[in-house]
């Protein structure tokens, strides 16, 4: 082996202990142009870097949780960080995870580019280099990646560096997050990055997201505001003026008027894409390209049922006391180990400011015995409850135990009222429970992620008849990763109506419990 001079050994230390040299001299990316360039750091991943080497400084490991707007380079950095720890380390294994087939595909093309093009002296051996790994045999270090749609994926591995990518986006992710995550050991010099654009609130990004923000566990929160990025910025014309919600938007976020018309013109293309006015910022760019971790998360198109606007005002609402009004309990029950029970009040305006009891437990007899004692403590005028799920069985104990005056059995696949707009009662009680969000007297509900993950949750269609269809309960659980059963607790509280036992004689008996105009679909 050749023996280094003293220049030499200091310019491979430096190799070995700066990456962002390192980059730069070894290693090549494909630029958005196409050509192949030296890897230099933009502005958005010397920001990263700078954050993960600190952590590193002060923990010996690295665990950050990075929510950013599209196409800032985050992957790019974090492949090209585990190529250098990889190949200047002896017995030590990345796994990149991403969440569909494709992706998986662009990130090893990364790494083998990076891998094709160093030189030399710091390319290592190969001893397998196929469609899913990188293998250093001399090194006994390797570079493999997976696919987020396959069951239990990585779960086996004991791995150094764990890069999850586009989390917000996986299928089985908890079963992910439980996994392949726990794959990477509680030791020094152990990396695990994830990183994703929103995806709308709820499902395990969001939740580690913000249990990070809060301090919780050990991922470092970094957020990547659009106009960090170098790129995101346009020559507008000398004449071009930002309409007035684009100047209150630079003026909140400190743009200068490259970047806003940069803003401006991206943003009617994504509002003409879903036909909106393209003078107004619309939610897909607010979502693409968030300036602040609450626009990524609380914003959400049409394609949901309840606007996600509609759930955010409800949340921030502080509602004068209601006791004029019926107290109301809705009741959804588990139908599998992943859901839960929840139990939730209405009273007038205000959802949950008396009952917001959520739990595990298949035991029919646990949950009466839970749901007696709320009936016994608050007095509601009436509880209803889903017949699925284990409601029959609990609603045949209480009837049992003498409550019956207190319950009303609602069947979800049932017959609406107003048969021609929906098609069954639980798309009746979702239209209720929306027209009650968007009256102009406004309404309060707790300030709450869960539960506006699961107000949001479903989508909608209309069937042949025009009625409205409700997506189903399995087919939400399948694309987003939960029940929504708070939202359905919520639902039933508009099942019939109700009116205080001093009222009744008084009511007509077509009244309802709210005073609304009737909902348009």
């Amino acid at each position: 082996m050749t023996k280094l001079s003293p220049r030499e050994r200091a310019i491979r230390q430096r190799l070995k202990d700066d990456f962002a040299h390192y980059a730069l001299k070894c290693l090549k990316i494909r630029a958005k142009s196409g050509a192949v360039v030296p890897f230099s750091l933009n502005c958005v991943q010397r920001l990263v870097h700078e954050r993960a080497e600190a952590q590193l400084a002060e923990t010996g490991r690295v665990r950050a949780i990075v929510l950013k707007a599209r196409q800032p380079g985050i992957s790019t950095y974090i492949e090209g960080r585990f190529y250098w720890k990889v190949t200047h380390r002896r017995g030590v294994r990345a796994f990149i995870l991403t969440h569909r087939d494709q992706a998986t595909a662009n990130l090893l093309a990364i790494a083998r580019r990076f891998h094709d093009n160093a030189p030399e002296a710091v390319r290592p051996a190969t001893r397998a280099a196929n469609a899913t790994e990188l293998d250093f045999g001399r090194l006994d270090s390797g570079y493999r990646v997976g696919t987020a749609k396959a069951e239990g994926i990585g779960r086996s591995d004991t791995v150094q560096y764990f890069h999850g990518s586009e989390v917000a986006f996986w299928t089985r992710a908890e079963e992910h997050v439980a996994g392949a995550l726990q794959a990477v050991p509680d030791k020094p010099d152990t990396e695990d990055w994830l990183e994703s654009t929103a995806n709308g609130i709820g499902g395990a990004f969001h939740n580690l997201w913000r249990a990070a923000e809060r301090g919780e566990g050990d991922y470092m929160p970094i957020f990547i505001g659009w106009f960090l990025h170098e790129e995101y910025r346009a020559d507008g014309p000398k004449d071009w003026r930002p309409p007035e919600p684009f100047a209150s938007y630079g003026a909140a976020h400190g743009l200068d008027r490259d970047q806003l018309y940069w803003a401006w013109t991206k943003n009617a293309e994504l509002a003409l894409a879903e036909s909106l006015p393209t003078d107004e910022l619309c939610w897909r760019f607010r979502q693409e390209y968030p300036a602040t971790a609450e626009e990524a998360f609380q914003t959400s198109g049409d394609e949901s049922f309840i606007p996600s606007a509609l759930v955010l005002a409800a949340r921030k609402l502080q509602a004068s006391p209601q006791g004029h009004a019926a107290l109301v309990v809705g009741c959804d029950f588990a139908r599998g180990q992943r859901d839960r029970n929840w139990f939730i009040s209405r009273q007038g305006r205000i959802l949950g400011g008396t009952v917001d009891l959520r739990f595990h437990s298949d035991d029919t007899v646990e949950i009466a015995g839970k749901l007696s004692r709320t009936i016994d403590k608050h007095d509601p005028q009436m509880c209803f409850l889903d017949s699925g799920g284990g409601g029959a069985a609990v609603y045949d104990i209480l009837v049992a135990r003498g409550y019956r005056r207190r319950l009303t059995l609602v069947n979800f696949g049932g017959r609406p009222h107003d048969e021609r707009s929906y098609a069954n009662k639980r798309a009746e009680m979702w239209g209720e429970l929306r027209r009650w969000l968007a009256d102009p007297g406004g309404a309060q509900i707790p300030d709450d992620d869960v539960l506006h993950a699961e107000l949001t949750a479903p989508g909608w269609s209309t069937n042949f008849n025009g009625q409205i269809v409700l997506e189903e309960k399995d087919r939400i659980r399948a694309r987003l990763g939960f029940s929504p059963d708070g939202g359905d607790a919520a639902a039933l509280t508009f099942a019939e109506p109700v009116r205080r036992p001093e009222d009744a004689e008084d009511a007509p008996t077509h009244a309802i419990m709210h005073e609304t105009d009737a909902f348009d679909a």
